[in-house]
């Protein structure tokens, strides 16, 4: 998409009423997505995250939280996304601009929804790396697994995160400066 589809595209979702049951707006090459509000499990699994990371920022990165809420965006690459957990300096979310610029961020996860798995194996494994995402977690309750993905760069089908480290639940797992216990999540099942 080029910059001026990009700019009408944002110009309709500055306008796009956020009420329930949407619960974001993302742009991509595809166009406008409203996204649903996510579900319980998937919730508890982001509280579980941001627990987890938020005693260890406490402990060594001050000034640095984890966040769930704003859109992130990329006017350079035409995408805005809105991560269910990101990462960055807190000093961010001060500011005038509506949107987190992706140079702040430090990490992004994103829990796999059931309806829509692709859009955080692919589309976020695409964008999050062209934006220069520097950690991505991909934590998936529909199987039980995680997984990291580091270095983003150049490759033979453009930007892309150069290195992948899978786990299951139960596994202890780092991402980047932080280490996460995969037991506290359920799966989708769970009794």
């Amino acid at each position: 998409m080029d910059a001026k589809t990009y700019g009408r595209l944002r110009t309709v979702a500055d306008e796009l009423p956020i009420e329930p049951p949407v619960w974001a707006i993302e742009i991509d090459d595809a166009g406008i997505t409203l996204m649903r509000s996510p579900g319980k499990r998937h919730e508890l699994i982001t509280l579980r995250l941001r627990r987890q990371l938020d005693a260890q920022l406490l402990a060594t990165h001050a000034g640095v939280v984890a966040h769930s809420g704003p859109e992130i965006e990329s006017p350079a690459i035409q995408r805005m996304r809105r991560p269910d957990l990101l990462v960055l300096p807190e000093s961010a979310l001060d500011e005038d601009d509506a949107y987190v610029d992706p140079a702040d961020v430090l990490m992004v996860a994103e829990i796999v929804s059931r309806s829509n798995p692709d859009n955080d194996y692919e589309d976020k494994a695409r964008d999050y790396p062209a934006m220069g995402i520097p950690v991505y977690v991909i934590i998936d309750p529909r199987k039980g697994t995680a997984a990291v993905l580091t270095d983003p760069g150049p490759g033979a089908e453009g930007f892309r995160y150069r290195s992948r480290h899978d786990y299951v639940f139960g596994d202890t797992m780092t991402a980047g400066a932080w280490v996460i216990d995969t037991g506290q999540f359920p799966t989708y099942e769970s009794p």
